[in-house]
């Protein structure tokens, strides 16, 4: 049976539903080793909600196997991949879509966090053009999403502590992306941020881990400007600014587009931190009102 690393079964925490798929996990590994003819070539690893087991195939190509606790955001990660065939995103080798696993290419672990950001925005940015094609109809739209987050964002009482007038400027902006047919019809990856993206043989870059919607091709870029905030200290609007355009310059994006779906979100996030113990307090809505800033004149 496939060892699961300590840390990944520390996650049973977060309720009956994660320690019961928990419990059958190794059994699962195992099933799927000896059906899809693998062999285990390495420690397992694991992310937040999936172990990744280095195997090869018979035939001796290096993989991973990757087998996911079932929840909604993983429900289409097939189908992306999938579509993209290889095109700028790890290869899809074999899926079973009822057990949440897939069999990848493997990549190298080295990802763009050790890459200067602004540098790593260009490469995320330079595989927008191959990762946004027309949306596999099977995939949830993000106008259905945006219309959930502006509710929460309206229903918000004027002594939340978040500015009122970005929290105002949200909803507005919300409610027309939610109007608006060009937020849905393009196949987004959802979560592209530094750790997402790996070294390959391939080619250099690839994206993995997509959370796939039906979407608009500029709700991409802030996770790319909210993940590493740990070092834009000191200059932060400048900081910031500098991956964001890097990112909607080498992405061929509209700036205004780009950046009113960066206040979008991170308002909608910044409503979570406000309740979320793992982190500090408001810490997480500080940095998200931060991003927002910085990207507005």
């Amino acid at each position: 049976m496939v060892d699961v690393p300590a840390s990944f079964d520390a996650y049973r925490r977060r309720g009956p539903s994660m320690a019961a798929w928990l419990d059958r996990l190794p059994t699962l590994v195992d099933e799927l080793v000896e059906e899809w003819e693998l062999t285990p070539d390495g420690a397992p690893v694991h992310g937040y909600c999936a172990l990744v087991v280095p195997v090869r195939t018979a035939g001796g190509r290096p993989a991973v196997l990757k087998v996911t606790w079932p929840h909604p955001e993983a429900e289409h990660e097939h189908v992306a991949l999938k579509t993209w065939a290889g095109r700028g995103a790890v290869e899809l080798l074999r899926a079973d879509p009822r057990r949440c696993a897939l069999l990848l290419e493997r990549l190298h672990p080295d990802g763009l966090v050790a890459e200067w950001d602004v540098a790593a925005c260009e490469v995320v940015g330079s595989l927008y053009g191959r990762l946004h094609v027309p949306a596999p109809p099977q995939l949830r739209t993000l106008s259905s999403y945006v219309e959930g987050w502006t509710s929460e964002l309206d229903a918000l009482p004027r002594d939340a502590p978040l500015p009122h007038r970005m929290v105002r400027q949200a909803v507005s902006i919300g409610r027309s992306f939610a109007a608006d047919p060009a937020t849905d019809g393009v196949l987004v990856h959802g979560d592209l941020h530094y750790e997402n993206v790996l070294a390959g043989d391939r080619e250099p870059w690839l994206a993995i881990d997509p959370k796939p919607v039906s979407g608009d091709p500029h709700f991409e870029v802030a996770p790319l400007l909210w993940n590493r905030f740990d070092e834009v200290a000191g200059d932060v609007r400048r900081a910031l600014r500098a991956r964001f355009h890097a990112v909607v310059d080498a992405g061929g994006l509209d700036e205004d587009r780009a950046r009113d779906w960066v206040v979008l979100r991170m308002m909608c996030n910044a409503t979570w931190g406000l309740t979320n113990p793992t982190a500090g307090p408001h810490e997480e809505a500080t940095h998200c009102v931060a991003v927002a800033k910085a990207v507005q004149d």
